[in-house]
């Protein structure tokens, strides 16, 4: 039986394709906004899960979820829903390929189904973020195959999405939400829908222009702190405190922002999002020389890491073979549970090529597994740290008491510049 014949033929404002990090922030406020919404995941456990009132993702608790469903939110599997909406915005993942170029899967996939159900005067909007064009020379013509055209019979816009997993200031509706649009109309019938949620739209030239803001946002961020990562590298031979560097220079009230260096980078924006436009500049003969640096600098980090480790062990006459690291906060951000591409993972991974004995401690992380081994966790904190040969706190959540982490560890490296240095304690 179809979603159609289920539920009746009500039609919903919105339909969000997509219930992850991006879709799911972004259907809780357009509930929130009395529009009515349906969400399409293909994951049924998803579903099962949204329908059951529990919630997968960091920034949507469960009671933002009965408070969704109680405003009419229906989650679903069934592709005929889109049919029943005015309009669809895909949120759908946009990985790396092998070739570290953009995997488009999902986004071709999630096309096909809208497409499949495509009505006249349908607005479509892309939010994953890719490469500039992919909007026009992607997901166009599969809209179009139908033989409903673009900026005529239906809207098409991009939408680049600015999800913060964890930021407890900027959500979806306080944050200026670009839309560009193949035509001014589909702008325009794009600018109408955010704006019904969200307090600032910005229109851009054209889908084009909204694509590149997104990876423009994010390579800005990659390159600053590839910056000052590799800063941290020779400031530690030079007998540089960078962090009080740092903290010196943002005192400045203009003409500099504040990056500041550790372990490498995570989550899907800063080390995968620049790859995209590297990718588009290589498709026109030229090298991204920029971008493809800060990849190398940031992915290096994790390694730079684990040799800090090995000099502060052989400084106090033990092997790092043998020893036992403790590793705190193995998520990609402060205070939340996402481990999308965390730096923790190669650092793990190279200590125990090494031959130390690896545990972990994470408030908001119950298991962890590298390269599908189980990595065990710390129980007591307290214990752990005064058992380990070496802590390193890869991550500097809000449960971690700074004075309690110089006290009670051995030796501990600290990659975050949250801890007072002292005779223990060494900053990256």
């Amino acid at each position: 039986m179809s979603d159609v014949e289920r539920n009746g033929t009500t039609g919903f404002d919105l339909v969000v394709v997509g219930l992850g990090y991006v879709g799911l922030p972004l259907a809780r406020e357009a509930v929130r906004a009395g529009l009515r919404v349906a969400g399409l995941d293909r994951s049924p456990e998803v579903v099962d899960t949204l329908a059951g009132g529990a919630s997968h993702v960091d920034d949507v608790s469960p009671g933002d979820v009965a408070a969704m469903l109680a405003g009419g939110f229906h989650p679903t599997a069934d592709e005929t829903v889109v049919g029943r909406g005015r309009a669809v915005v895909i949120c759908v993942p946009t990985p790396l390929s092998s070739d570290q170029g953009p995997d488009l899967t999902a986004v071709v996939g999630a096309t096909r189904a809208v497409a499949a159900h495509l009505r006249p005067g349908m607005l479509v909007v892309l939010e994953s973020t890719t490469y500039p064009g992919t909007t026009d020379e992607v997901v166009r013509p599969l809209l179009e195959a139908g033989g409903l055209t673009a900026g005529t019979d239906f809207h098409l816009a991009f939408s680049p999405e600015r999800i913060d997993p964890g930021n407890p200031v900027y959500g979806v509706a306080n944050t200026p939400k670009i839309v560009g649009g193949h035509t001014p109309a589909c702008a325009a019938a794009a600018a109408a829908l955010y704006g019904k949620f969200v307090e600032e739209v910005v229109q851009a030239k054209g889908t084009r222009e909204a694509e590149m803001a997104k990876l423009l946002e994010n390579t800005y961020r990659h390159v600053n702190i590839a910056l000052v990562n590799e800063m941290a590298v020779f400031c530690h031979e030079l007998g540089i405190d960078l962090w009080d560097a740092i903290d010196c220079a943002a005192t400045k009230p203009f003409g500099f922002q504040a990056f500041r260096p550790g372990p490498g980078v995570g989550g899907h924006c800063i080390p995968i999002d620049p790859n995209y436009l590297s990718y588009k500049v290589r498709s026109l003969g030229y090298p991204f020389r920029f971008v493809e640096l800060a990849q190398e600098i940031n992915d290096r980090m994790p390694r730079y890491v684990v040799e800090r480790a090995q000099q502060l062990l052989n400084r106090e006459g033990r092997a790092l073979r043998g020893s036992t690291v403790l590793l705190l906060g193995v998520t990609y951000k402060p205070d939340i549970a996402d481990q999308r591409e965390s730096p923790a993972t190669p650092v793990a991974r190279r200590l125990r090529q090494l031959g130390a004995q690896v545990l972990f401690h994470d408030p908001f992380v119950e298991s962890w597994q590298v390269d599908d081994l189980a990595v065990p966790r710390a129980e007591d904190l307290g214990v752990a740290l005064a058992g380990a040969d070496l802590t390193l706190l890869l991550q500097n959540h809000r449960d971690y008491d700074a004075a309690e982490l110089a006290g009670r560890a051995r030796l501990l490296l600290d990659t975050r510049g949250a801890v007072p240095a002292g005779d223990s304690v060494e900053a990256l």
